[in-house]
């Protein structure tokens, strides 16, 4: 399809307002012919602005009349069009596949990946209905699956243009190659992609466009029991076999431990540290591995600091709602699984509590991405994770610029890629025992900093002020207070209450489609007893009746569902 040279004019009337590198992406891109455009930029850096400016400009001189553009989750949508009304654009996050062509009076609409790949025709009608903008958010999800890269191709390929964006690299098989993305060779086994515009995290954190971001890194002793019923223990940081690892890690990771109430208490402190000193709104993000675990997490967290923490799991209807409400609140910490790790713009989060297994070079940067959008010059970021190598290999990573590459893998290839995104989720041949915790080092720029002496105790006042502490100071600090925050975790014990009280106080299910997730999530939970213990599904629902008498599940009404779903949290 030809396409038209982009416009000889200049763009000097550009927004006054646009940072210096989305000054150039524009400039880049209307001096770029031809329909396929990829900018990739660190994640908080401002694509969303980048991109609406260019649909802005291209509707106003009448090079296209429609804008589409395809978003990971639902929630991003309206993010997305919340965003555009910014530029006098409206663009409808609310159509569905079932209600056919875009409604009038909007300049088009913001669809998902998964509603793409459920009807790509539909969208390739509606691309070919007007001369369309398609802007692909986060184009590697068009990777994820080979339906969902096939019905990118198939919807969009008459678009007039097209501008994708990524901010993470990725890495998917070669008969997957994501559509619309120009490649080069880069070695025997490997292709690589071409940027048309890039800004990587070292040229942002040079523009103040992001915050510099440390990492605390704990480690800690983990002993727990093989289906052999050997008992073994080892130390996070010890090197060793990747099983032998993983294990350590998985146990420390058990919320019923010392590492989760120790680690919480050590970033709960630094979160208060950047409220007290410059911060006011300072807010902390935990990040589970799945959701019954980020449940348990919660309670964790609400008992240790006396917070009660906004929970974020798929299951709940209300997710978007929590996610907005604690954008623009005061609420100190949110758990989540995945909702909140890419995309979502949550400026005032400082602090991430690595509680995941997740271990990929994409989730990590995206996940890291949420807490480093730059507001002021005086801002930092803290992570705080386990002191495994995985996670400190892509740590020290952080501030180097990488190229984005598709590698060419087999089917049986072991590398850490978009197959193998965690370390395998809980099973019945594993047992935690117990994990404690211990600081072992800050770190900065890729270079580690242990607790050197001679840090006296006014210093900690300074905590979080930019400039009157090094990093060596600040690891020292973190040090020094790990002895108390031991005492912490040391009285700490989850039970069944503690999980209950987190799911306390939260309204019942008002609509049809929260009644439907709460049956959903019922079911969910006795599958995954199931999938824990061996037995039949049929069983344990019979079961479930015992305990909490009623109607089946599928037509029990909302009090008895709520019952049996707080019954199965408490691990009954």
């Amino acid at each position: 399809m030809s396409v038209e040279p982009a416009s000889s004019a200049a763009v000097e009337d550009l927004p006054a307002g646009l940072r210096a590198w989305q000054h150039a992406a524009v400039a880049k891109y209307e001096a770029t012919p031809g329909p396929d455009f990829l900018a990739t930029a660190t994640p908080g850096a401002g694509k969303t602005t980048f991109a609406l400016t260019v649909a802005q400009r291209l509707l106003a001189r009448r090079a296209v009349d429609r804008v589409i553009v395809v978003a990971p989750t639902d929630h991003l949508r309206t993010q997305w069009a919340d965003a555009a009304v910014r530029f006098g654009l409206m663009l409808d996050p609310k159509l569905t596949n079932a209600v056919g062509p875009v409604r009038a009076g909007t300049h088009g609409y913001v669809t998902t990946y998964a509603q793409v790949a459920g009807h790509p025709l539909l969208h390739r009608r509606r691309t070919e209905a007007k001369r369309a903008l398609v802007i692909i958010d986060e184009i590697h999800h068009a990777g994820d699956a080979l339906s969902w890269g096939d019905a990118i191709r198939e919807a969009f390929a008459p678009a007039r243009r097209r501008l994708a964006l990524t901010g993470t690299p990725f890495r998917t098989n070669a008969n997957e190659r994501i559509p619309f993305v120009r490649y080069a060779e880069a070695g025997a086994d490997e292709l690589e992609s071409q940027a048309d515009f890039s800004y990587g995290y070292r040229d942002a954190l040079a523009d103040g466009v992001v915050r510099p971001v440390v990492f605390a890194a704990y480690s800690g002793t983990s002993r727990w029991r093989t289906s052999a019923g050997e008992v073994l223990s080892a130390s996070l940081s010890e090197i060793s076999t990747r099983q032998i690892e993983e294990g350590a890690w998985r146990t420390a990771l058990d919320p019923r431990g010392q590492w989760i109430p120790h680690v919480i208490a050590a970033a709960h402190h630094r979160l208060d540290d950047l409220r007290d000193s410059g911060i006011p709104d300072a807010a902390g993000l935990m990040l589970a591995t799945d959701q019954e675990t980020a449940r348990a997490y919660a309670a964790v967290l609400a008992k240790v600091t006396g917070t009660k923490p906004v929970l974020v799991v798929s299951d709940d209807p209300r997710s978007s709602a929590k996610i907005e409400a604690f954008r623009t609140g005061t609420a100190r910490w949110m758990v989540a699984v995945r909702q909140v790790s890419e995309g979502v713009d949550l400026p005032r989060l400082a602090v991430c509590l690595w509680a995941t297994s997740y271990r990929t070079p994409l989730f990590f940067a995206q996940a890291v991405g949420r807490i480093v959008r730059s507001r002021s010059a005086q801002e930092t970021a803290t992570v705080f994770l386990p002191a495994v190598r995985p996670l400190l290999s892509l740590a020290a990573d952080m501030e180097q610029q990488r190229n984005y590459a598709v590698r060419v893998v087999s089917a049986d290839d072991t590398l850490d890629g978009a197959v193998v995104e965690r370390v395998a989720s809980p099973r019945q041949d594993f047992e935690a025992l117990e994990a404690d915790a211990e600081f072992a080092h800050l770190l900065h720029a890729g270079q580690a900093f242990t607790a050197p002496a001679g840090l006296d105790d006014a210093t900690t006042d300074f905590l979080g002020l930019p400039g009157l502490l090094s990093p060596a100071q600040t690891a020292a600090l973190l040090a020094a207070r790990d002895s108390g925050l031991r005492r912490t975790a040391s009285t700490f014990r989850l039970d069944s209450d503690s999980v209950d009280d987190v799911n306390a106080g939260a309204p019942p299910p008002q609509t049809w489609r929260e009644v439907e997730a709460l049956r959903r999530e019922v079911s969910k939970l006795v599958a995954q007893a199931a999938a824990r213990t061996g037995r039949r599904h049929a069983e344990l629902h019979l079961e479930l009746r015992t305990a909490v008498p009623g109607p089946p599940s599928a037509s029990a009404p909302v009090d008895v569902l709520i019952r049996r779903r707080d019954h199965l949290l408490a691990g009954h």
